[in-house]
């Protein structure tokens, strides 16, 4: 039960730190170049439309690690997948590695299109 509560705490905690963000408050941190936008999902899907700007880093690539760390970790981050679960892994990480500033687009690209935003391919 300790471990529990333990582990309960420390997912709000982590939560705080990674901001969830809609459709609408990606579209106008990347209209203001606010962030460095990464998409990571597979490069078939970053093919298939992808948000203007973002840069492809594939979450589920051997060396996903080492090209995360080539990001600025000083400067905000935004990071997007299909539906959630890849970004929310990819911030976690993200977060443990020291990066300052993180910004999860809820829902994925899936929320993206369903508000209607465009897509570049």
């Amino acid at each position: 039960m300790v471990l529990g509560s333990f582990l309960g705490c420390q997912d709000r905690q982590t939560s705080k730190e990674v901001e969830l963000i809609t459709a609408e408050e990606m579209d106008s941190l990347v209209e203001l170049g606010k962030v460095q936008l990464i998409d990571v999902r597979t490069p078939e899907e970053y093919a298939e439309g992808h948000i203007y700007g973002a840069v492809n880093i594939n979450f589920l690539d051997d060396n996903f690690e080492e090209l995360i760390e080539q990001v600025d970790k000083s400067k905000p981050v935004a990071v997007y997948c299909g539906k959630g679960g890849r970004s929310a892994k990819c911030a976690s990480y993200m977060k443990k590695a020291g990066f300052t500033k993180i910004y999860d687009l809820n829902g994925g690209i899936t929320e993206w299109k369903y508000k209607g935003k465009d897509l570049v391919q």
